[in-house]
């Protein structure tokens, strides 16, 4: 599986084939090898990837130790990547966008932008009650709690923390690719705000009809 870390540049629009196509501008990469996982060690392939490097007293003593062993200077961001193809990947390599290609499909994973504490009509779409008659409260939402059972259920929609979660969208499509500068524009929009970090990796239920 072919994946990479980055971090969201913002939205624009491209002209291809004669239609305007929004799209999402990533900085894709580069990234870094810092540990390779195998069946004989560890029970399973994988690799763990760096992103961002940060100096050496931004980050603990422990992790300190871990990247100085892989001979890698300290990262700020780390994913780790399940991959039979464990061969192909040697510690201290470096993978940028290059090993996508336009017309490829991704999966992408962000944290959404925080909303703080809102109430139920904006953080559930509730759509509240007469506006008329001197009702007071037309925002408000309701348990639908009366003397049985005369308690509020697990997973009520109600007023609370909204966003600042993680969240993936599925199967979207590389436009474009940037291999100069390590960036790559995706179709449509993805979570987060411009600046955030997001893990992108190619498409798993992703079927060519």
């Amino acid at each position: 599986m072919k994946a990479l870390l980055g971090k969201k540049i913002g939205m624009t629009t491209i002209f291809k084939d004669g239609k305007a196509i929004p799209v999402t501008v990533l900085k894709a990469g580069p990234c870094v090898v810092v540990q390779k996982k195998t069946v004989e060690n560890d029970g399973y392939n994988s690799i763990q990837i760096g992103f961002e490097s940060i100096p050496e007293k931004r980050v603990s003593k422990p992790m300190l130790g871990h990247f100085k062993k892989a001979n890698v200077p300290p990262m700020r961001h780390l994913a780790e990547i399940r991959t039979e193809d464990i061969e192909s990947y040697q510690i201290g390599q470096s993978i940028d966008a290059s090993v996508f290609v336009e017309g490829d499909r991704v999966d992408i994973s962000g944290k959404t932008k925080g909303k703080g504490f809102q109430g139920a009509v904006k953080r559930w779409n509730f759509g509240g009650h007469d506006k008329t008659h001197g009702t007071k409260f037309p925002r408000h939402g309701s348990t639908g709690m009366h003397t049985e059972p005369a308690k509020v259920l697990k997973g009520t929609h109600m007023a609370g923390h909204m966003g600042d979660v993680n969240r993936t969208i599925k199967n979207l499509q590389i436009v474009r690719i940037d291999k100069d500068n390590s960036t790559i524009a995706i179709k449509g929009a993805i979570p987060g705000a411009r600046g955030s970090v997001v893990y992108i990796r190619s498409a798993k239920n992703w079927k060519v009809k």
